[in-house]
């Protein structure tokens, strides 16, 4: 188990105590040639999950995009505006591509009313090293990122 997938059982935990509401996850895991691997966490897909299409796109302006050539710089482009429009900046998407190196591994959550104070002080003891990134989505960004990826869901 690498650390991410570690981190995303203790954010299991968390949700049964009520420290944080998770709406959907996905953990990635970059090997050493940089190649991106994502694993969505199926287990709270449903009403709440924004699903394939939005982990899809988000890890591949991650991590994929900036190896491509002009081809994949336009997509970027078109995606990174996508992501611009429901609330997610560029700052925010650069931070998260810098911090995640080949040979580790990234746990995405998308939660809500996470103590993450008291989430922090409860991960004192975790046994690998970690960051978190965070950004926060008003709640009309929250419903346009899900009617915007339900829809490609569909359509897909």
């Amino acid at each position: 188990m690498n650390g991410a997938e570690a981190m995303r059982d203790r954010m299991y935990h968390f949700q049964k105590r009520e420290l944080i509401t998770l709406e959907d996850a996905a953990v990635v895991v970059r090997n050493k040639k940089g190649r991106a691997k994502v694993k969505q966490a199926h287990s709270l897909v449903g009403a709440g999950a924004v699903g394939g299409a939005f982990w899809g796109m988000l890890i591949g302006l991650l991590f994929f995009a900036p190896w491509l050539g002009l081809l994949a710089g336009a997509a970027s482009g078109a995606i990174a505006g996508k992501f611009g429009d429901i609330g997610i900046d560029d700052d925010f998407i650069k931070e998260v591509r810098d911090a995640i190196e080949p040979g580790n591994s990234a746990l995405f959550l998308l939660s809500r009313d996470g103590n993450l104070e008291r989430i922090e002080d409860e991960l004192s003891d975790f046994e690998y090293e970690f960051e978190i990134i965070e950004t926060n989505l008003s709640p009309e960004d929250e419903t346009n990122l899900r009617e915007t990826f339900a829809a490609e869901e569909l359509s897909g």
